[in-house]
């Protein structure tokens, strides 16, 4: 079967495939295949030594064999799920069986294909996993850019844009924070332009986003709060 025309790229940064498998004609075969398909190769005989290369920064993703001279597969597995737990893992394995399977799927990879596995199977897991990879970094970015944002509000802005996203009226927040109406409406705009907000909807999007909550608890009140404590 003849390898794949190059997929279409919707980054100017090419992405990264990495390939752990101490199988040295296996590594040397896909990174043909990784390269001819368009995207950057990069091979490690043993799980510790992709642990000593450090993350990219541009989509990607792990091929991953199970059985490895040092830490196994689903080790290897557990440990990139905490240090890099955007990285997705398509596992491949000579030797798997339904327990293995299941195991590796439910720590969240992509695929577990037994080997002999065509082309076309494999590098349309690796399309998958680079898609995942490239919602992940995209929706980091956006986090990214509004804590930026977020981080340029004053103080009193803060407290303003909480109790906004919370459903208060300007007089209901004038009267917690024991500020004028007037003063609210002008920190409440200057949140709406910081933020670029386009709605009220849109800037309690952002702040779900953030994982803003009140600052002062279960209290009935920022007054309240402020009297406990």
């Amino acid at each position: 079967m003849g390898m794949r025309e190059k997929p279409a790229s919707t980054s100017n940064e090419t992405p990264v495939v990495f390939v752990v498998d101490d199988d040295v004609s296996i590594r040397e075969s896909l990174e043909l295949l990784i390269r001819h398909a368009g995207w950057q190769p990069e091979t490690f005989k043993s799980a510790r030594e992709f642990l000593s290369r450090s993350p990219v920064l541009v989509p990607n993703c792990l091929i991953l064999d199970v059985h490895l001279p040092d830490l196994n597969g689903l080790d290897l597995q557990r440990l990139v799920s905490v240090d890099r737990a955007d990285m997705p893992i398509i596992f491949v394995t000579g030797y798997g069986n339904v327990p293995m399977t299941v195991k590796a799927m439910k720590a969240g990879a992509v695929e577990f294909l037994m080997k002999p596995f065509s082309e076309d199977v494999l590098l349309t897991a690796v399309e998958h996993a680079l898609e995942l990879s490239r919602a992940a970094f995209a929706l980091d970015l956006e986090v990214r850019t509004l804590r930026d944002r977020h981080k340029t509000l004053s103080r009193r802005e803060r407290e303003v844009m909480v109790l906004v996203v919370s459903g208060l009226l300007n007089k209901q927040i004038a009267f917690e924070l024991g500020i004028s109406e007037i003063t609210v409406k002008a920190h409440r705009g200057q949140v709406t332009r910081k933020m670029d907000a386009r709605s009220l909807p849109d800037l309690v999007n952002m702040a779900a986003r953030l994982g803003i909550t009140s600052p002062y608890g279960e209290a009935n009140s920022f007054r309240d709060q402020r009297k406990i404590g």
